[in-house]
């Protein structure tokens, strides 16, 4: 589709000077997920939509009632406190004119910056730009595409653009460890027609995800000198049997994944991040936790996967003698993501492709994801969403995490050309 002269006068009052500028002050809130910067970064967000127009609605949560409700996502840090912030631009007035024809939504949690000695001069919380890439804790994952929304929204008002139909933008927390933001966001009754998530995800439109759940894995041993060592049973050792079983079953469920997460190597991956066992050198170890992360396939329900693995712990544990009497036991703290996809023929993908394509090149590719995120929680909600934003996941939760400045300024752009299509101009 040509652009008119409208959307050529929008496209070119992107301004890369101030795209940089909102992003350094978003990576300068080390909004570390369950800290209090969570908060100060909300704060940050609701005074930026207020200076760009919008009607902002900043809210305390009521975790409590959040936390007790039976379709919570859950969470895997504690929060004393939690905000939520909304911006609507255009309608009726401002937030008139019924339902947002789009929603562009952000989460501003990241995770942990690791040990400073990967970061250049032990500095995570500063950007840094280097012929054009962009370095600093969040710049990926998703702060660039924060600041692409932020980019978005000040250039139709640059370029004097009134929005017939409301505008919404979502920045949300706790996106890194459950969805609480984006949960709460939707329940006090912040919908849309259609939801673009700005996750980075290298220039392809993400229509659909798998899922994740944290799993636990408590395997029982028998303590003995380590001088005696055949007197006790390891638990690091039966908790190898359990590994190789799980392994096994991460073969078994990758086998055929949905046409969607083809094009993976691994779309429902089974890892172990976090091995506990022992207290003494010299002591056979009773007890090894293991914690890790298990993929949910693509329209496959959380229960159903979790029966999966449950199954194969108890035929490994049967099949071994000391496990078979001393079973290990299974839990699923944390987050529960489950998978989430946009009907192969709901209109959102092609008029954002268009709208990417209408900026130059080829239109982008359409792929799922191997990871959980919101677009879950919003699809559950009624709203229709996809994923498309600045970065690529594999510098996510990297040391030195980075992203491009070309690709920022080129999704603010599309974000913006999105929403003017969507909502439309008043005269």
């Amino acid at each position: 589709m040509e652009l008119s002269a409208l959307e050529r006068r929008v496209i070119d009052a992107v301004d890369s000077n101030e795209l940089m500028a909102d992003l350094e002050a978003l990576v300068a809130i080390p909004s570390i997920g369950g800290s209090d910067a969570e908060h100060d970064v909300q704060a940050w967000c609701a005074q930026r939509l207020a200076q760009l127009g919008a009607e902002v609605d900043h809210w305390q949560m009521d975790l409590g009632e959040l936390l007790a409700r039976p379709d919570f996502p859950g969470q895997e840090v504690t929060r004393r406190e939690a905000y939520g912030c909304v911006g609507t631009l255009g309608g009726d007035g401002k937030s008139g004119g019924g339902s947002p024809a789009l929603v562009l939504c952000g989460h501003v949690d990241v995770v942990p910056p690791g040990h400073l000695d990967g970061w250049p001069d032990r500095a995570p919380w500063t950007l840094r730009i280097s012929n054009g890439v962009i370095a600093g804790r969040g710049t990926c994952d998703m702060k660039g595409g924060l600041a692409a929304i932020f980019g978005a929204v000040a250039a139709l008002a640059r370029a004097g653009v009134r929005l017939r139909r409301p505008l919404a933008v979502h920045a949300v927390v706790g996106e890194e460890d459950g969805g609480l933001g984006a949960f709460a966001t939707l329940l006090r009754g912040h919908l849309g027609d259609a939801c673009v998530i700005a996750e980075p995800t290298a220039g392809a439109i993400v229509p659909a995800n798998a899922g994740s759940l944290t799993f636990q894995l408590d395997v029982p041993g028998q303590a003995a000198h380590g001088s005696t060592r055949t007197l006790g049973v390891s638990a690091i050792d039966k908790l190898s049997v359990l590994l190789s079983a799980l392994r096994e079953l991460e073969v078994h469920r990758n086998a055929n994944p949905d046409p969607w997460l083809a094009h993976l190597e691994m779309p429902y991956p089974l890892s172990v991040g976090i091995v506990r066992a022992g207290d003494w050198a010299s002591t056979v170890p009773d007890r090894a936790i293991a914690e890790g992360r298990y993929g949910v396939r693509l329209g496959e329900s959380v229960d159903t996967a979790r029966r999966e693995f449950e199954a194969a712990v108890a035929r490994a544990c049967s099949a071994d003698p000391w496990l078979a009497s001393h079973p290990a036991r299974v839990q699923w703290p944390g987050g529960v993501f489950a998978s989430g996809r946009l009907p192969e023929q709901h209109p959102l993908t092609a008029e954002l492709s268009n709208a990417v394509a209408a900026l130059g090149g080829r239109p982008p590719a359409v792929l799922g994801a191997p990871y959980g995120s919101d677009l879950r929680l919003y699809m559950g909600a009624g709203v229709p969403t996809v994923q498309f934003g600045p970065g690529d996941i594999r510098f996510a939760h990297a040391l030195d995490e980075h992203v491009t400045r070309s690709d920022i300024e080129h999704a603010a752009r599309a974000f913006a050309l999105l929403a003017l299509r969507r909502c439309g101009a008043s005269p």
